[in-house]
């Protein structure tokens, strides 16, 4: 779950890291109210779950109320890498003598928490050259150690006003990731200003699988965009979908299984619409539901159903796809390809209803290939 600016910032605060004084607000009379508020300097954020608002001109310093609000009028309702702004964050402006840069995210590879700081801050951040950027990986059992902090904090070679301030906020952003189950806590700019370091932007994404421990963050699942309707289908359901780009639907049981489908079905010349694991042991519901999610994008033209059954039946597939069919006003061809624990009794079940819209396949490749196909025509 990816988290607005002024989300991730009132976890900031939450940790005892500092932030801007701010205001969140949803018209120009609001913003204007919000400058008056902060002392008339501000700048205007607009809150879109995307980058490059800054280059879209979604973001404006301004320095009376009057023109916070003309700002305003201009940004809101802009449209931001396909995501309309809706929210602004308005906060007191800063002076900054520095921009600096600190992130902590998961190293998939190393199977560690990996800490980046770097003295370059800001737009700048992606020029970042050697000497500039210092990394380390925290032991998840011992935790960031002192000679880690002050390796990142001379490593960067930051200025020695900021030193004392980031050996203590540094930790902080640790805490952060690790306590809220965090996968990125990402500050830039992290700026140096006259009363010390403070964070100017948060991107935070939260880990959607820990959220049960963390019942006070519910108060963000609404605040983070108009969810995709195929995504909140599958998240209701409790299952592991993934949006993409083709026009082939992708139901299979096991990640693995899935993986390969999704590369077979590349391999036969189409492109997938989606990943969609239904679980080892799937049965009829969670079919019908996983074949209610995928055939609801309006890019898809054929869905291809991969099943190898071990934990799960064969005949137990083929009953949830016929139950899906039955409930789900399907307008494009389903290829189904089952393997395994009763395939047998599974294709007979999906040969006797003679569905229009059912083929079967004998292999995977075959089925991959009858799907894009179908897909094509």
């Amino acid at each position: 779950m990816d988290l607005f600016e002024y989300q991730g910032k009132e976890l900031f605060s939450r940790w005892g890291i500092p932030v801007p004084e701010g205001r969140v607000v949803s018209t120009p009379a609001e913003a204007r109210q919000a400058a008056a508020d902060l002392g008339g300097k501000v700048a205007l954020k607009a809150q879109v779950a995307t980058g490059g608002r800054g280059k879209a001109g979604g973001v404006k310093v301004v320095g009376t109320p009057d023109d916070a609000e003309q700002a305003a009028t201009a940004i809101l309702g802009m449209d931001i890498g396909g995501h309309p702004v809706e929210r602004l964050l308005v906060e007191a402006a800063s002076q900054i003598d520095a921009e600096y840069y600190a992130a902590v995210t998961l190293d998939r590879r190393a199977g560690t928490a990996m800490f980046m700081v770097s003295s370059r801050g800001g737009i700048e951040v992606e020029s970042a050259v050697e000497g500039s950027m210092a990394t380390v990986h925290v032991d998840p059992l011992l935790g960031l150690a002192d000679f880690q902090v002050r390796s990142m904090v001379f490593g960067a070679g930051l200025d020695p006003r900021a030193r004392p301030d980031a050996a203590r906020l540094l930790p902080l952003l640790y805490r952060l990731f690790v306590e809220a189950d965090a996968s990125l806590v990402e500050v830039n700019p992290l700026a140096l200003t006259p009363d010390g370091l403070i964070a100017l932007d948060a991107k935070v994404s939260l880990d959607d699988s820990a959220l049960f421990r963390h019942p006070d963050f519910a108060s963000f699942k609404g605040g983070t965009g108009r969810p995709d309707p195929q995504e909140a289908m599958a998240a209701e359901a409790g299952l592991n979908f993934v949006k993409l780009d083709g026009d082939v639907g992708i139901i299979g049981n096991g990640a693995g299984l899935v993986m390969s489908t999704l590369d077979v079905v590349a391999q036969a010349g189409g492109a997938p619409a989606n990943f969609l694991d239904v679980g080892g042991g799937a049965g009829a519901e969670s079919l019908a539901k996983a074949l209610e999610v995928v055939v609801a994008g309006p890019a898809v033209r054929s869905v291809l159903v991969n099943i190898f059954g071990g934990i799960t039946r064969c005949d137990l597939v083929a009953d949830g796809i016929l139950e899906a069919l039955g409930r789900t006003n399907v307008e494009v061809p389903i290829v189904v390809r089952l393997e395994g624990t009763n395939a047998p009794e599974g294709r007979e079940i999906l040969a006797r209803a003679h569905h229009p819209r059912v083929r079967a396949a004998a292999g995977m490749l075959e089925a991959a290939r009858q799907a894009v196909e179908a897909a094509k025509s």
